[in-house]
Order: C-alpha cells, then structure tokens, then sequence
C-alpha cells in the first residue's frame, strides 16, 4: 500500500510538470497550494496562493482556500482580510454562492 504522503507528493509532481508545461494554469497552481496545505506547509501553500492569486485575482477559491489555511494555523486577521478580498472578488463575478461561503466564514471570524 503507498502511503498517503507518497499520493500527495506524486500529485504535487504531476501538478508541478502542468504547470512547467503551462505557467498560466490557474488550476494546477491551485491543486498544488491544496495538497501543500493539506500536508501542513503552510507557509509553501500561502505562497503558492498568493502567485495564483497575483496571476490571477480572479480565482475566487484560491481566496476561499488560503483563509482557510491561514485560519487553521491561527492567522486570523490575515484570514479575514482574505475572506474579504474574495468577497469582492465573488461579487464582481456575481459567483453568489462563494460570496456566501466566504461572508458566512468571515461572520464566524470576525467575532
């Protein structure tokens, strides 16, 4: 059985030979902050958040995504600030259910 570290590793591989392939893929970027922060690097998922994001302020989300990470590793007012600008992001792209998920978060975060 391959460990579950070794599954993560291959898919941020095969993410990392897309996005070698294509510098633009939004998702690969993407999939690759995912897996980074499922595994607890947070600081390489942020990172990788934030080149989506500066790429592409578009995808919504990678917004949603990164205030969840930051607000798992206690980052809170950098989490709201997130929530935020994807809030905006969601409303610019009249994607009202993000625009929902993302309000309900900052709601619970901004207490």
């Amino acid at each position: 059985m391959i460990a579950p570290e070794t599954k993560t590793m291959d898919r941020i591989a095969g993410l990392k030979e897309i996005l070698a392939l294509d510098p633009g893929n939004s998702f690969a970027r993407y999939g690759i902050a995912v897996e980074l922060a499922h595994r607890g690097e947070i600081d390489a998922a942020l990172g990788e958040f934030d080149a989506l994001l500066a790429a592409d302020p578009d995808y919504t989300a990678g917004y949603f995504m990164a205030a969840q990470t930051l607000a798992g590793a206690g980052r809170r007012q950098e989490a709201i600030a997130r929530l935020k600008a994807g809030i905006g992001c969601a409303a610019r792209a009249g994607n009202s259910h993000a625009q929902s998920e993302m309000q309900s978060m900052l709601d619970e975060l901004d207490r």
